[in-house]
């Protein structure tokens, strides 16, 4: 089997298997019970939460658990309204971001907030000249994406969080760092932003379990009321089982950031050099972040490229897995032609593939569409 579906989901690490069965089988006390059960479980607790921080750039203190990157950015579009919608009704995001992002944007919409989707060019990057322009005095709430999970754009973040600084002092900056983290480096304490939103099954760690950053001082209102859990941001008994799990992939992804960054830029390189060479196929995106190629080719269907891959064995997919059919949003916005988005797919990797996965996608390919 060869796998080239990461950015829909990568496969659980050793590590993480390891630590969401220790976690099931011997350490399975509530945190909040003042027993030695409890506390063993507190220190679990406390240790993920250190691992997951330490692989952000963050305080530890500033890293909330969450059931993953949708609940997240959830938690930041109807926070902010919450909390400076008295400020200003206008928020800005793009064109481009996951769905997370742009249905809680329309449904504030649908309550009276003003949204601004800002357009990316043809490589799927919105410049920072774009954002400058949308930017006004009642603005308080700024989403972009870190890395764009169709295309592979990564965004001018640190350019853009100035810019949101100098011309809308009181608005919040997120960035939905979900295809980012350990992907692209970067620190939390040092990038700029308000608020991070990050998810535990894109980076070897289990589902259902993700995190919020929020910035030291912000007093961002809590998403769920109870017990008090998470400070009080997110009551509920942990799901402490994933949480670890998480902890322990971020513990390793962190360790090995640099190798498995160039390990997959030398795969996107090969893989978008090999391909190009193959008549009738249309390369797409920007090739910026390093684990993903976006290609097309006219005149047959993603879902034939997708089955016919499959029967080799090979696993690709149409774009973001959350789409469930749908046009691609994402390449519509980058303005490519209707024949191109109707045979696009996403090839995504991680540090498990090789080379020789990427010799025996493209000959695929050629055998199976082109010709030998």
């Amino acid at each position: 089997m060869i796998y080239f579906d990461n950015s829909a989901t990568t496969r659980p690490c050793e590590e993480t298997v390891a630590a969401v069965t220790e976690l099931l089988r011997d350490c399975w006390g509530n945190p909040s019970s003042l027993h030695k059960l409890g506390m063993d479980a507190a220190r679990r607790l406390s240790q993920a939460r250190r691992q997951v921080a330490a692989a952000l750039g963050a305080e530890p203190d500033r890293v909330f658990f969450t059931s993953g990157g949708t609940e997240a950015d959830n938690w930041v579009f109807h926070g902010a309204a919450k909390r400076l919608g008295k400020r200003g009704r206008h928020i800005i995001t793009t064109a481009v971001e996951h769905h997370a992002v742009l249905h809680p944007a329309k449904e504030l919409e649908q309550q009276g907030f003003e949204v601004t989707y800002l357009q990316p060019d043809e490589s799927g990057t919105v410049s920072v000249e774009t954002l400058e322009s949308a930017l006004r005095p009642d603005t308080i709430l700024v989403s972009v994406m870190m890395v764009n999970n169709e295309c592979g754009a990564v965004m001018p973040l640190q350019q853009m969080i100035r810019a949101t600084r100098r011309k809308s002092p009181n608005a919040l900056f997120h960035t939905d760092a979900v295809q980012g983290f350990l992907k692209v480096p970067f620190k939390a304490k040092t990038l700029g932003a308000d608020l991070i939103s990050i998810s535990g099954h894109k980076v070897h760690g289990p589902k259902g379990v993700g995190a919020l950053y929020i910035k030291p001082g912000l007093p961002l209102p809590a998403l769920i009321h109870g017990g008090g859990q998470e400070r009080n941001f997110r009551s509920g008994t942990e799901g402490l089982p994933a949480i670890c799990g998480f902890g322990a992939a971020c513990a390793v992804g962190a360790a090995s950031l640099k190798a498995d960054i160039a390990h997959m830029e030398a795969l996107r390189n090969h893989c978008r050099e090999a391909l190009s060479q193959l008549p009738g196929v249309v390369l797409f995106g920007a090739a910026a972040a390093p684990h993903i190629v976006g290609m097309s080719l006219p005149g047959h269907r993603s879902q034939e490229l997708i089955n016919r891959l499959q029967d080799r064995e090979i696993y690709v997919s149409a774009g973001s897995a959350c789409a469930k059919g749908h046009r691609s949003h994402v390449l519509e916005a980058m303005g490519l032609p209707a024949d191109v988005i109707d045979g696009a797919i996403r090839i995504s990797f991680s540090h498990e593939n090789t080379m020789e996965d990427v010799d025996a996608l493209v000959t695929a390919i050629r055998e199976d569409f082109i010709g030998k």
